[in-house]
C-alpha cells in the first residue's frame, strides 16, 4: 500500500479532539486522521448539506403553534372529510381511530412511557406538556376541538403499550396520568 505522507496543523480543539479520540480507542494519531479523512469523504454531502437552513425554519414554525407536523395517514383522513360530499363524522373518526391503531404497533416498539409519547406530539406542535406527580402529565392543546381530536388519537395509539391511561378532560387542556393495567 502506498503511502502520501501529509503534514497537519491542529488548532487547540482539534488537538483536543485528536488527544481523546487517542485515549478511547488505542488507535494511533496518524490511524484517526486516515478514519476521519476516510468518514468525511464518505458522509461529503451530508456535512455540506443546507439541511441545517431547513431545520431552523422547520424549528420557527413549529415553536409559534402556528404550524404543526401531521401524519400524511391523518391528512388523508382530513382530505377525504373535505372531498366527499357523503362524508360524516363517523367515518373519520373510524379512519382516525384505524390510524391510531397503526400508530400504536408503532409506539409499542418504540415507546415506554407515555411521557415518551406525549413528548414525541409535542415535537409535531399538537400539544404542550408540563410534567406533574406520579405520571402525570398536565397537556394543553391550542383550541378544544384538536383537544378533542388529539385525546382520542392518544387514546387509541397506547392501547399496545404495557400501561393504561386515565384521562381528566376540561377545555383546552387535559391531565393525563399513566397507569398500571
Amino acid at each position: 500500500m502506498a503511502s502520501d505522507r501529509v503534514t497537519v496543523s491542529l488548532d487547540d480543539d482539534a488537538r483536543a479532539a485528536l488527544k481523546r479520540l487517542n485515549d478511547r480507542t488505542d488507535e494511533s494519531r496518524s490511524e484517526l486522521i486516515r478514519q476521519a479523512v476516510a468518514f468525511y469523504a464518505a458522509n461529503f454531502d451530508s456535512a455540506n448539506a443546507s439541511d441545517s437552513d431547513h431545520l431552523q425554519t422547520y424549528y420557527e414554525m413549529l415553536s409559534t403553534g402556528e404550524h404543526v407536523l401531521l401524519d400524511v395517514d391523518l391528512l388523508h383522513a382530513l382530505l377525504g372529510l373535505i372531498d366527499d360530499p357523503e362524508s360524516d363524522t363517523e367515518r373519520f373518526h373510524d379512519t382516525v381511530d384505524q390510524v391510531a391503531r397503526y400508530h400504536a404497533q408503532e409506539y409499542a416498539e418504540r415507546f415506554d412511557s407515555l411521557e415518551d409519547i406525549l413528548d414525541w406530539l409535542s415535537l409535531c406542535g399538537f400539544l404542550t406538556v408540563r410534567r406533574a406527580e406520579g405520571g402525570s402529565f398536565h397537556v394543553v392543546f391550542p383550541s378544544e376541538p384538536l383537544r378533542r381530536f388529539m385525546v382520542r388519537f392518544i387514546t387509541e395509539s397506547v392501547a399496545e403499550l404495557p400501561f393504561d391511561i386515565e384521562v381528566e378532560e376540561s377545555v383546552s387542556k387535559v391531565f393525563i396520568t399513566e397507569r398500571d393495567p
